[in-house]
């Protein structure tokens, strides 16, 4: 009999609490699955990162003195052939807050062990709990995960003799690899690592500032989240490095010290951020394909993949060049700033009245830390589809002139207008003539955030609106103000005092 350690979106060895469980004959398992692959929110960008990762975890694992068994195929099949070869005592594995998909195939799994009689230990991985009613406890429940004692490597651990590893494929599945990545980021334990500590001795020192504009985030951003998103560390490891860092800044004379302290508790608390959206999607799984409230899901408009506007959206094409950059920017590195990601979802779903699904689906796959959790209750928040969050309207010109006021980024990404002088590459539609190969912006930006307000200003006005919403929030609203919840009243306030504000101004931004 063998203990099987199935190893999903948690490729490492160190505060492993499933690997750490396996007694006996331990096999570490990893499936490849290309029914996974398939779905509309994966792509090779991701794989790549995943494949990376792999091979790094099936190095640590040699270390220790297991090898790491990889099959392709469907899980309960690949279980039930090891069952039938070995007999499988007990089933160790994290939890995992994924897509529909994996949701699925985790309920699918549970069944088969069920009916074999093979007790499945799923382990918590993040501040994140099963079956939870409301928020009112989650933040002591989430400091005290994040806490907890680090879980150390394994040692001693016995293979299961006669199994043959498994290749790790170069694709998981029959497909064109290329889609536009050109500077890939490396994936594994010491890159993540590497990052965290390079953020610490000084890349993060402009962290506070620098994060906001696509011009310096990639560098002031700690970009941890791939790593993250894959477990190549844990999110307790990071949260105590950090809080060790904070303290040691602490102890320094400011002048000193690396970087801010506030640079350190700022992305502290952004981690913290990571496991309270994360919760969304483990309290309501649906949140993928159903809007959060009521009323936001009745009035979406079904946006079919090869809508105009969602492909010009989604390649960078709409005319507008600072939108236009940051899509093209996504697509050649698989990462954007968070300020950013808000934008071109907010424009998407505002401007371009298109699904946030649609969108979401094609923003997920060229996310190279697509992380399920964070990914789709964000597109609900920046769609305006939650009815608990103000919704934010960004104008994609003025956050190009906020952002990148001389037009520098724009013009890497955008080489079509990059001969014009900085003004003119935010707004080339004011030349007589257009940019050769540029195509004219595909809405009239302050039309359609009109537009957008007064399509909001109805939604919000619907009989049982803010009822609803006090339902949503109490599922999913946090407790604390710095998350930016609030109660769904307050929000309602918010987002009128914008409007008259914007009416005020003659230009609807935010």
């Amino acid at each position: 009999m063998i203990e099987v350690v199935w190893f999903k979106r948690d490729l490492r060895v160190a505060d492993h609490a499933a690997l750490a469980a396996a007694r006996g004959p331990v096999l570490p398992l990893y499936v490849v699955e290309p029914a996974y692959w398939r779905g509309e929110d994966a792509s090779p960008r991701q794989w790549r990162f995943t494949r990376e990762a792999l091979h790094d975890l099936r190095a640590a694992l040699a270390g220790i003195g297991v090898p790491l068994v990889v099959r392709v195929g469907d899980v309960v099949e690949v279980l039930a052939d090891l069952h039938a070869r070995h007999g499988i005592r007990a089933l160790h594995s994290h939890e995992e807050t994924g897509n529909l998909w994996t949701y699925a195939r985790d309920r699918a799994v549970g069944r088969f062990c069920r009916a074999h009689g093979i007790p499945w230990t799923e382990h918590r991985q993040f501040a994140v709990f099963r079956r939870l009613q409301d928020r009112d406890r989650w933040a002591a429940r989430a400091a005290a995960h994040h806490a907890a004692p680090l879980i150390p490597v394994p040692q001693g651990l016995v293979p299961v003799p006669e199994v043959a590893e498994g290749a790790i494929p170069d694709q998981p599945r029959a497909w064109n690899p290329e889609d536009g990545l050109l500077r890939p980021q490396p994936a594994g334990r010491a890159a993540a690592w590497s990052l965290l500590e390079s953020f610490l001795a000084g890349r993060g020192a402009d962290y506070r500032r620098g994060m906001s504009s696509p011009r310096t985030a990639p560098r002031a951003c700690s970009r941890l989240s791939p790593h993250l998103a894959m477990g190549s560390v844990s999110m307790r490891e990071a949260m105590q490095r950090l809080a060790t860092a904070q303290a040691e800044l602490a102890a320094m004379d400011p002048r000193e010290r690396p970087i801010p302290l506030g640079a350190a508790q700022s992305l502290a608390s952004r981690l913290h951020w990571h496991c309270h959206f994360i919760q969304k999607l483990e309290s309501e799984p649906e949140l993928e394909r159903r809007a959060a409230h009521p009323a936001a899901e009745a009035a979406r408009r079904p946006t079919a993949p090869d809508d105009p506007l969602l492909l010009a959206w989604a390649e960078g094409r709409t005319g507008l060049p600072f939108l236009d950059a940051c899509m093209r920017s996504l697509i050649a590195t698989g990462w954007l700033n968070f300020r950013m990601r808000a934008m071109v979802q907010a424009v998407a779903s505002y401007h371009l009245n298109l699904d946030w699904a649609a969108s979401g689906a094609r923003l997920a796959r060229l996310f190279t830390d697509y992380e399920p959790g964070i990914h789709w209750p964000q597109v609900q928040m920046q769609s305006g589809a939650t009815g608990i969050n103000t919704p934010r309207i960004y104008n994609p010109v003025k956050q190009g002139l906020d952002q990148d006021p001389e037009a520098e980024f724009i013009a890497r990404w955008v080489p079509e207008v990059a001969h014009l002088p900085p003004a003119l590459r935010h707004m080339p539609w004011k030349l007589d003539a257009p940019p050769q190969g540029y195509p004219p912006p595909v809405v009239d930006v302050t039309a359609a955030m009109r537009a957008a307000r007064e399509r909001l200003t109805s939604l919000r006005a619907t009989a049982g609106f803010d009822a609803a919403a006090r339902r949503v929030y109490a599922k999913h609203g946090s407790r604390a103000r710095r998350f930016g919840q609030d109660d769904p009243a307050s929000e309602r306030a918010k987002f009128a005092a914008r409007t008259a504000k914007a009416a005020r101004q003659l230009r609807l931004d935010v």
